[in-house]
């Protein structure tokens, strides 16, 4: 059985982009490999939260695994920081990590232009730590974006200079794992990209219907087609995209129809799509707020996934530890 491993910041609210390009994904993954789920609050210490905000961010990601169908029996779902291994082992392959390596990663130049009055360490080490999430475990696949497929290259970089240095056949080679045909993108409300918390284009499990409305209605259009038949732009293919996702094929077709005729109106279409967007959300969020509301679940979940994924990183830890030459006197 196949070892997979996946984190999420707890860096706010996840999205429909979120649910259809992972969440979903996972739910059905966790019965068929021994899963590894958690929330990598290290992670976010990099933009300092706030010690409310960090917290707040990470009960809330933890409720909206759950609502979503993370299975805590069946899956390790777990808090990064719960598992103080991780940060031992970052430690550990930081040794053999070197500064111009770290330096021509595409997402620390990426970070450092958006962020250049706070270019810290965490932010240059970023890929060790990831690289420490996923060999914890020896996880053998990762389900990643493209923007990350460069990190899980340099984790395998990082586990075969590991294996090399201390002669051993020690940690696996992780393997990117997509879902082929059951990969949705989700794009954004903006008329480009994909959907995101921090492009502003989002909507949230969470969000009210009145919020999914307001934003559904404000997303961009163009004045409509001019010829039938006509290639939708971006912006317009990326309402019918998410209109795939959340509504009927029967909607959809119909929509489809009016835009190839040239009769669509853009109004009717975002009206039905926010009630769709509603329809599919409602039973996420109110299972959302239910398990928020309830400490004691929530409290139960995380203890018992940090004791799993304890188990685990310990067995690697005390492993590494000794291929290094760390011994009991």
């Amino acid at each position: 059985m196949d070892i997979v491993l996946s984190g999420i910041r707890s860096t706010g609210r996840l999205h429909l982009g979120n649910y259809f390009g992972a969440l979903r994904n996972f739910v059905k993954m966790q019965h068929e490999n021994k899963c590894y789920f958690f929330i990598a609050d290290y992670h976010s210490l990099t933009t300092h939260p706030t010690p409310e905000d960090l917290h707040g961010s990470v009960k809330q990601v933890l409720a909206e695994y759950l609502a979503c169908g993370v299975d805590p029996e069946v899956a390790t779902l777990y808090v990064q920081s719960d598992v103080p291994q991780v940060a031992e082992l970052y430690l550990l392959l930081n040794m053999n990590a070197y500064k111009g390596e770290l330096e021509r990663c595409t997402s620390f130049k990426e970070k450092i232009r958006k962020q250049p009055d706070n270019v810290n360490a965490g932010l240059l080490t970023y890929p060790t730590l990831m690289a420490a999430d996923i060999l914890i475990h020896k996880a053998t696949k990762v389900p990643v974006g493209k923007d990350q497929e460069q990190h899980l290259e340099m984790t395998r970089t990082f586990a075969n200079r590991f294996n090399r240095l201390y002669k051993v056949d020690y940690f696996p080679e992780p393997v990117a794992f997509n879902f082929g045909e059951q990969l949705v993108k989700i794009p954004g409300l903006d008329g480009s990209g994909k959907m995101g918390k921090s492009e502003g284009n989002a909507i949230y499990l969470s969000d009210t219907p009145e919020a999914i409305r307001k934003k559904v209605m404000k997303a961009v259009t163009d004045s409509g087609p001019t010829e039938p038949n006509q290639v939708k732009p971006e912006p317009i293919q990326n309402l019918f995209t998410i209109m795939k996702a959340v509504s009927s094929p029967d909607t959809l077709q119909y929509f489809e129809d009016k835009y190839n005729a040239c009769e669509i109106r853009y109004g009717d279409m975002k009206k039905q799509l926010a009630e769709d967007i509603i329809k599919f959300t409602i039973p996420i969020r109110e299972r959302i707020e239910a398990i928020l509301a309830d400490d004691d679940y929530l409290r139960k979940v995380a203890r018992m996934g940090a004791e799993k994924a304890r188990e685990s990183a310990n067995k690697t830890i005390k492993e590494v530890r000794h291929i290094i030459g760390f011994r009991e006197f």
